[in-house]
């Protein structure tokens, strides 16, 4: 691994934490967005481009295969974030759904409280 990776590491020391989400268009999808947004911004993982995954642009899949952690938060069970990852070839990483967390898809407002909680599950996911 490069030292400009290594730059992208956070709150497990000099791991590689690479962060996915589900920036759909549901409000699930916007909370799983902001929730990972939050995630970085508190040090805890890089938010990575998922697109650039559906793309398979090679800079992006050679960081991501050479990550020590693999976050992928969805917004719903339709998983469309994870199945991203796993046609690229990926199966080495840890996932969540918000829903599943009890927000509903067409029902959740966006507030702090929700992003805290959200993001607040995915930081302790990433460090067990």
């Amino acid at each position: 691994m490069n030292d400009k990776n290594k730059e992208i590491c956070s709150c497990a020391g000099d791991r590689v934490q690479l962060i996915f989400a589900c920036s759909g268009g549901a409000d699930v999808g916007q909370l799983s967005d902001l929730a990972a947004r939050r995630m970085m911004a508190d040090g805890c993982g890089k938010l990575f481009c998922l697109a650039g995954i559906g793309g398979k642009v090679p800079g992006i899949l050679k960081t991501t295969e050479d990550a020590d952690d693999i976050l992928v938060i969805d917004g719903c069970p339709v998983d469309c974030a994870k199945k991203s990852l796993e046609l690229a070839g990926f199966s080495r990483f840890r996932h969540f759904q918000v829903t599943a967390l009890g927000y509903e898809k067409g029902g959740t407002s966006m507030h702090e409280e929700a992003v805290t909680q959200v993001a607040e599950y995915g930081k302790n996911l990433m460090s067990s």
